[in-house]
């Protein structure tokens, strides 16, 4: 008999919810949103696959974070149980491959000759691009879901407890440490700091994103993004989930999870304006205009400047999508069924959309021009090329 896609939505929720998707007693929850059906469409560009690669045994059953990172021309992807790999990007050849001992359940990032990841053990480590070999591993206060985020001295780690701790990049030695208060109940997953050479911004579980300073660690303003509200616990619960996106004017766009969309001044955090927004994914921003998902699986596009919503996409409603990329004009986004879709960024229109794998897509796609790489949850790694 075939599977509804309701019943396999429920079964994959089910499976995730037991997993932990939220801390504490959040395993409770029901789901706010059924899955839409997806309906057909007239395609605009074309999507060809190049190349596909197997990364080990995937995201596990837990389905970490695990970003491949994309730099000189070479992907590097890793599974949970610590097989990291480098394949050439243009032809999905392997370079090397190496197992580790330990779990990875960070997303990798890869820059300067060197890829950082995180551990569930706790443990932030530095291996050669080159060869896969670990210049350095580090120990931090507990599991690391956010890919270490580096500027040009430190790397910058955000554990789940809520502490963000920064690294010497070429030692991994501990420089210094700022610790925050998490409440009990928090979304399965933290922020991503975003870093630059003078300061990093960070959200956390407790609704607010703090700017420290990076010679000492020191806040240098606190501002509350969202306040919990409700009753319940679970309905009282907010995140910043998403890293803030940072423009070369000084702009500064954070969501969170029951709360806002804001726009601030980053260098005072004085807010330029703001929208409600219940969302836990990083947004893009592409010219004037900046794009999210909220907890619906609604894709938004807002004026950059002034917040007003220009366009709504609500056919991917209750799929899961991941955080959006964008390539050749259009936002690319996963959802839990494995399939692949691509939205026109000017008027929310759906430009193609293809099928990768049944085991899901809970990861943002790494995009560069018009190529597309994308990991599925059960390790498939492709990449694909937008045709017009």
């Amino acid at each position: 008999m075939k599977m509804t896609l309701a019943r396999k939505f429920n079964l994959a929720l089910t499976a995730t919810l037991a997993l932990g998707l939220l801390a504490g007693c959040a395993n409770k929850a029901e789901p706010r949103y059924s899955p839409k059906e997806l309906k057909r469409f007239d395609a605009r560009v074309e999507l060809e696959s190049d190349w596909r690669q197997q990364v080990g045994k995937g995201l596990g059953r837990a389905t970490y974070p695990i970003t491949p990172s994309l730099d000189g021309g070479v992907i590097y992807a890793a599974d949970e149980r610590g097989r990291v790999m480098a394949v050439e990007a243009q032809s999905g050849e392997r370079r090397w491959q190496i197992d580790l001992e330990v779990g990875v359940s960070s997303g990798l990032t890869a820059v300067a000759g060197q890829v950082y990841l995180g551990t569930r053990n706790g443990e932030v480590l530095a291996l050669s691009q080159a060869d896969g070999d670990v210049s350095w591993r580090t120990r931090v206060s507990s599991e690391v879901l956010a890919p270490p985020q580096p500027n040009q001295q430190l790397l910058i780690v955000q554990s789940v407890d809520g502490t963000v701790t920064a690294l010497d990049r070429l030692s991994g030695r501990e420089r210094w440490v700022h610790t925050t208060t998490e409440p009990a109940l928090t979304l399965r997953g933290t922020g991503t700091p975003m870093v630059i050479d003078p300061v990093t911004f960070a959200g956390f579980a407790n609704g607010r994103l703090v700017t420290l300073d990076n010679r000492n660690g020191q806040p240098l303003w606190e501002r509350r993004i969202a306040v919990p509200r409700g009753r319940s616990e679970i309905d009282r619960m907010v995140d910043l989930g998403g890293q803030p996106v940072l423009t070369p004017d000084g702009r500064l766009f954070v969501t969170s999870y029951n709360g806002r969309l804001v726009a601030l001044e980053a260098p005072s955090g004085e807010v330029l304006w703001e929208r409600e927004h219940s969302g836990y994914h990083t947004p893009v921003l592409v010219g004037d205009r900046l794009f999210a998902v909220n907890e619906a699986s609604h894709v938004i596009a807002f004026d950059a400047r002034s917040g007003e919503e220009l366009w709504r996409n609500r056919d991917l409603e209750g799929r899961w999508l991941t955080a959006p990329a964008f390539a050749d004009g259009n936002l690319v986004l996963g959802d839990f069924e494995g399939y692949l879709h691509l939205i026109d960024t000017q008027d929310g229109r759906f430009s193609a959309r293809t099928k990768i794998d049944g085991s899901g897509i809970s990861l943002r796609p790494v995009t560069d021009s018009r190529r597309i790489y994308v990991l599925a949850n059960d390790g498939r790694l492709e990449a694909l090329e937008v045709n017009r």
